[in-house]
């Protein structure tokens, strides 16, 4: 496991702060002493959830042309099918991961192929779990298009707390099935939008780990 290049701004800053807060404490001490114990305990801590979240942790994938994997850790909240009006105009199952902020926040590419689709859109920061948060939140979305099942989309949403979405997927650029492409800080969620034919193998409340749980297999070759 390693920690994610896009903490380190997040991680200096808060290097930063604890060294200046821990040495203010006990240089110049305003507090008891069982007190100054308690604000550093709580400092640490708090540090030490930030560095847990940007862990990036080492996975094997399995990667199958006729499967659908997670791209993201989380809780399944959503299965179901939708008009999808940005890209396909046409309707599709969408299966929503939400991401709380002690996930995992990697986003991995869910099938391989080419991505014949990317656009970032600013918006609101409702809550991740909203049904309006897939059309009205600040989100990316990306298409991959797989040489025999056809086009995948892909939408990360920031929430409430998220408020940046980093998407590294470009037009025209090949995907990978398992490989990062995209990172997103804090709680949020990710809509992966399929045939409308596909098997879904996963259930609502399921927990899934991105880049190894099976969401969905094609049913057509």
């Amino acid at each position: 496991m390693h920690l994610h290049r896009e903490g380190t701004p997040s991680l200096l800053l808060g290097t930063a702060i604890l060294c200046l807060a821990l040495f203010a404490l006990w240089n110049w001490p305003l507090l008891p002493a069982w007190l100054n114990i308690t604000v550093s305990a709580v400092l640490l801590v708090t540090y030490g959830i930030v560095v847990y979240f940007f862990r990036v942790p080492k996975r094997t994938v399995q990667r199958d042309d006729g499967q659908v994997l997670a791209p993201a850790d989380g809780k399944v909240v959503a299965i179901e099918e939708v008009f999808e009006g940005e890209y396909f105009n046409d309707r599709r199952i969408q299966v929503s991961i939400f991401m709380s902020p002690l996930n995992v926040h990697v986003n991995w590419y869910p099938i391989s192929g080419s991505t014949s689709y990317y656009k970032y859109h600013p918006g609101k920061y409702l809550v991740a779990w909203h049904p309006k948060s897939s059309t009205e939140n600040e989100r990316s979305t990306v298409v991959v298009k797989h040489p025999r099942h056809g086009e995948v989309l892909f939408r990360q949403i920031a929430g409430a707390l998220a408020r940046r979405i980093c998407t590294y997927s470009r037009e025209g650029q090949p995907a990978e099935q398992g490989s990062e492409f995209g990172f997103i800080k804090f709680g949020s969620r990710v809509d992966v939008l399929l045939p409308t034919g596909s098997d879904i193998t996963v259930q609502l409340g399921q927990k899934v780990t991105g880049s190894s749980t099976i969401i969905a297999r094609f049913t057509s070759h």
